[in-house]
């Protein structure tokens, strides 16, 4: 399964623990960057997302956290920590073509593949991909950066 869920604007907010690649078990919680929908939260574990070269990153997710379909501009990794990841492709938030992905199952996105996901249960995700990293929704209402974004 190919997956994604992470955004450009993790690079402000994780600035401070990029530098110093926190090891997993002292990871540094917080607010998730303003690319993600409100009420996720947002550790780096390794690297720096906004500069080049590679990053490790982790998401926790409330259960029923939803991402809109978007793209990014390098590939990605994904591994489920906790919880239960389900992943669609396309351009549309399809609940019929949302796939599980459970507690150690590990999938990939290729650049520029559109997809989105939600999170059943209280879910964990380790997203390994390429900085510098973005986060390009397909409809822009769906962004949280913008005005219009739906709530």
């Amino acid at each position: 399964m190919r997956v994604h869920a992470i955004s450009t604007c993790l690079l402000l907010a994780a600035s401070a623990l990029c530098a110093q690649g926190t090891p997993p078990a002292a990871l540094k919680w917080g607010a998730a960057p303003a690319a993600f929908p409100a009420g996720a939260k947002m550790a780096v574990v390794s690297g720096d997302p906004s500069a080049a070269g590679m990053f490790t990153i982790e998401l926790s997710m409330p259960d029923g956290y939803r991402i809109p379909p978007h793209f990014h501009p390098t590939d990605e990794a994904v591994e489920v920590k906790e919880g239960t990841f389900l992943v669609g492709m396309g351009d549309t938030f399809d609940s019929a073509k949302l796939q599980a992905m459970a507690v150690g199952q590990k999938g990939s996105v290729p650049a520029n593949a559109h997809h989105f996901a939600l999170a059943k249960g209280s879910t964990v995700v380790a997203v390994t991909a390429m900085g510098p990293f973005a986060m390009t929704y397909i409809n822009a209402s769906d962004d949280p950066r913008t005005a219009s974004a739906k709530p």
